[in-house]
């Protein structure tokens, strides 16, 4: 008998639009996915916070939770993540208090602590700029924490209502070492984004399960691993959906964001060396092929990592193809 896991599978998804379709497109193929991710055993699904991004709709963030929650019956949804020096700590927790209210027991908050945004967006949102609101970042989730975790008879001068006591689930994101320490010391579950920033991914997992302190939350560490993930019939057809990702990314560095681009046959005259060389290091996390290809991928990012959860994204033109993308990927996961 074995005492191998199941590993369980979530998605990430950020609400991509595609060329020639609207955000209210976006938010259409999202519900098919989390009612297609529903029906298929996917174990939660994630939505993430991004703003001045025409290519991304999922701004909004605890808005589109509650859509795809009224879509959906069983399925977990949740941030991957809220960047959380965005906003005010009460707004978060009404915010979300008002999700778990409607849909108990199925809502996640996930936390940033980087902006996600440029300077100028962070202007436009209200942030200030001189770090002191990155240095509230512990002090802030600490304040989640204490709100969500009250007791019945606790009555603090101020409380997010409805959000008081109401235990939801607050995981730690980070492409970085930052979260994976704090998320240690709180004793908080970590996920970390190597499907964008992978170099520190191994590092990153060391630190938070050398350094766990068991929690009221979490007695042992549990860490998540997000990649990216496409795939198709055929190697050829997932490596044609890939160079969607792989322009979108071309665009970012040049400081371009826009839609997500349409596939095409050859990349070879889209990118320079340098920066073909910058896009394939920061997707390297990422899993593209046929269902041979991905199981063998998602196979050995198990093995490598010990990861205790798995999320999958993947930013895809075609909305059927990335339909297919998640079934395949969920098939190929059900075979290890």
């Amino acid at each position: 008998m074995s005492d191998k896991k199941t590993v369980p599978l979530s998605v990430l998804d950020l609400a991509p639009i595609p060329q020639g379709s609207t955000a209210r497109d976006a938010f259409h193929t999202s519900l098919a996915l989390a009612q297609q991710a529903e029906k298929l055993g996917f174990h939660r699904y994630w939505l993430a916070e991004h703003h001045n991004m025409t290519g991304i709709a999922s701004a909004a963030t605890s808005v589109l939770i509650g859509y795809l929650a009224a879509g959906t019956t069983t399925l977990r949804l949740g941030s991957g993540g809220v960047m959380l020096p965005n906003h005010a700590p009460l707004m978060i927790a009404e915010q979300f208090g008002t999700l778990e209210s409607l849909y108990p027991g199925r809502i996640d908050l996930g936390l940033g602590r980087a902006p996600g945004s440029d300077q100028r967006t962070m202007m436009a949102l209200r942030r200030h700029l001189s770090g002191a609101q990155a240095d509230s970042f512990p002090s802030d989730v600490a304040e989640l924490v204490s709100w969500f975790d009250a007791a019945g008879d606790e009555q603090p001068p101020v409380q997010p209502v409805p959000g008081l006591g109401l235990k939801i689930p607050i995981w730690l994101l980070g492409s970085s070492l930052y979260s994976a320490q704090l998320a240690a010391k709180m004793g908080l579950p970590f996920a970390f984004a190597s499907h964008f920033a992978p170099d520190l991914l191994f590092q990153a997992l060391q630190i938070y399960r050398q350094n766990f302190k068991p929690s009221a939350r979490l007695d042992k560490p549990y860490a998540m691993v997000c990649v990216n993930v496409v795939a198709a019939e055929s190697d050829r057809d997932a490596r044609f959906l890939f160079t969607s990702m792989q322009q979108q990314f071309i665009n970012l560095r040049r400081g371009q964001p826009g839609p997500l681009p349409a596939p095409v046959d050859n990349m070879d005259n889209l990118w320079s060396p340098s920066e073909q060389y910058g896009v394939q290091q920061a997707l390297s996390m990422s899993i593209v092929g046929d269902s041979d290809k991905v199981r063998a991928g998602l196979a050995s990012l198990m093995r490598e990592t010990e990861a205790d959860e798995i999320m999958v994204n993947g930013q895809i033109f075609d909305t059927q193809a990335r339909l297919r993308s998640f079934e395949l990927a969920m098939q190929a996961a059900q075979t290890l």
